[in-house]
């Protein structure tokens, strides 16, 4: 269909996200609800959410998990405002999210109007582009162009602003929408062809895959290259599920998660080759001094390129550019010692992980009864509960950060992943796992959180029994922000009078029944591997969402680590 006119401006974004396929749109509608109204005689779905912030961290957690754009809708002024965290953590993960907002009529901006506000402004800092539109003939266009920036280059979430007097106004589309698909350039072949030399001459190379290559591994191409070039393999947090982390050459999760024996790779390496990775601070957290470790980056886009390092910066699509290389390295001999390094680490890991879970049950089993379920315990279990093709969805407090660390967790070669930025707002992980759940409802979806973080989310449990997203909730109860009572306790010691977490029942049974949801409590760790199975089966077979709440200690430090150290933990002394 090359034009067409719509009865009113909301019934031209619903014609688009008709376009688009979008499989959900997630938000809080302003109070006219004229989007809704326009959506009646279509098969999107609207997935009304009870706070504006919950309904991007969902988008964001669609657009991670299905590589397609993440849509949200919400009403104007303080609704646009509550949205803001969840754009920042959207711009943060490079998630390709729309936010469509209205907006105060053009007459009566500056009049002190019902919920005025100059939300361009307000938006601004934290989107790729933000439009408002005043007259109807511009949506159409607006609308393209706002997907157009939010899947190319760094993906990024955008913002369209639809004045209130044109709501009601015709829309005149003069041709076919435009395609949402991202476009995928490939390097310049002069860039591609120096770094492919940097790369034939080096002897000890490590390939970083980061979040920018999620999605960008047809055929397994990325671990092929490792394979050619006998390169070990890190993901940042962002880019696990990326590739198969059962692959022989696969050391586990770099920069803060990176622990004893695997961090000794990144000190004999002479090239880190960083797949869509952005290089932020956890990434390279530990990593040697800056002018010793030649990086040769791979982005989309050039605000991401970083400098501060010897090397090269090489734009393009990630999975183009390694079938570029892996073309100009034909016949490469990697090194046999390096890929034979890379080998003895990677055991080296895995019993030095066994070694700490091992410790980590120890010291449980001496504490006695009440002394809480060692998180290595509760992963192990969840590991054989969850088919294989899961997607792990996290927080990033205190003892959720176990999942973090290989091969404590392990996607193995088909399950997925979609974690917190670098911003890490609390509450993201169990909001993202709807969207997760809806964007890829063929996938067990698992969202392993901290009490704290599932506390701020609970508002939304209606939101989840409504949309029959099917999630299992592993919530680690600590007794609230275990993270921040631990930073209390090195500052204060055992005797502040503040206190972060306290010894009483969390009260989401309750309200998980209120709602028709699963629920399930374990203390005891001989009740773990039942419980799990169980509430497993209840979500897939009714299609719903299960909590299991697990009673863990504040002692029990993720794996590599003595405890919480302001942003970052503190590391064992190994």
């Amino acid at each position: 269909m090359s034009g067409h006119t719509y009865p009113t401006a909301w019934h031209a974004v619903a014609g688009h996200l008709c376009h688009l396929g979008a499989g959900a749109v997630f938000g809080l509608p302003g109070d006219d609800m004229d989007l809704l109204g326009a959506l009646e005689g279509t098969d999107t779905r609207f997935v009304l959410c009870r706070d504006q912030r919950n309904a991007l961290f969902m988008a964001t957690g669609y657009a991670l998990a299905s590589g397609r754009p993440g849509i949200a809708a919400v009403g104007k002024g303080p609704a646009l405002t509550n949205t803001l965290t969840g754009v920042l953590e959207a711009a943060s993960a490079a998630a390709p999210v729309v936010l469509i907002a209205g907006g105060t009529a053009l007459d009566r901006l500056g009049t002190g109007a019902f919920q005025e506000l100059d939300q361009l402004t307000a938006v601004r800092p934290y989107v790729k582009w933000a439009a408002r539109v005043d007259h109807p003939d511009r949506l159409a266009g607006v609308l393209d162009k706002a997907l157009t920036l939010a899947v190319n280059g760094t993906p990024g979430p955008v913002y369209v602003e639809i004045a209130e007097q044109i709501a009601g106004e015709p829309v005149n589309r003069t041709g076919p929408w435009r395609p949402a698909a991202p476009q995928r350039p490939t390097p310049d072949p002069e860039v591609l062809r120096t770094t492919a030399d940097t790369i034939a001459a080096a002897r000890r190379p490590l390939l970083l895959v980061g979040g920018g290559a999620r999605h960008r591994n047809t055929g397994r191409v990325l671990e092929a290259f490792a394979e050619r070039l006998g390169a070990g393999i890190f993901t940042t947090a962002s880019g696990r599920g990326t590739v198969a982390e059962d692959h022989p050459l696969f050391c586990g999760v770099s920069g803060l998660y990176t622990v004893a024996p695997a961090d000794r790779l990144w000190r004999e390496t002479d090239l880190v080759i960083a797949l869509g990775s952005r290089l932020e601070e956890t990434a390279t957290f530990g990593w040697p001094d800056a002018a010793g470790l030649p990086v040769i980056q791979v982005v989309t886009g050039e605000e991401s390129i970083v400098t501060d390092r010897p090397g090269a910066g090489v734009l393009g699509d990630v999975e183009r550019t390694v079938a570029a290389w892996t073309g100009l390295l034909a016949g490469h001999a990697p090194a046999t010692a390096w890929t034979e390094r890379v080998h003895e680490v990677r055991e080296a890991h895995a019993v030095r992980a066994a070694e700490r879970a091992a410790a980590a049950d120890a010291a449980a089993a001496a504490a006695g009864p009440g002394a809480g379920i060692p998180v290595a315990r509760v992963l192990s279990a969840l590991d054989s509960a969850v088919p294989e093709t899961r997607i792990l969805v996290q927080e990033n407090g205190l003892q959720d950060m176990w999942s973090y660390f290989y091969p404590h967790w392990s996607c193995g070669a088909l399950g997925g992943s979609v974690v917190p930025s670098e911003q890490t707002p609390l509450g993201f992980g169990a909001a993202a796992a709807v969207g997760a759940a809806l964007a890829e409802p063929g996938r067990p979806v698992v969202a392993v959180v901290g009490d704290g973080a599932f506390n701020l989310f609970r508002s939304e449990l209606p939101t989840v029994a409504d949309a029959g997203a099917a999630v299992l909730y592993v919530v680690l109860d600590n007794g609230g922000y275990g993270w921040l009572q631990t930073n209390l306790d090195r500052v204060s010691g055992p005797g502040s009078r503040f206190a972060f977490t306290a010894d009483r029942p969390t009260g989401s049974e309750g309200l998980t029944h209120a709602y028709g949801l699963g629920y399930w409590r374990v203390d005891n760790p001989d009740d773990l591997h039942g419980v799990l199975h169980t509430a497993w089966q209840h979500c897939a077979e009714h299609g719903t969402s299960g909590v299991v709440e697990v009673g863990v200690s504040l002692a029990d430090s993720p794996p590599g680590t003595s405890g919480a150290g302001g942003d970052f933990p503190l590391r064992e002394d190994e």
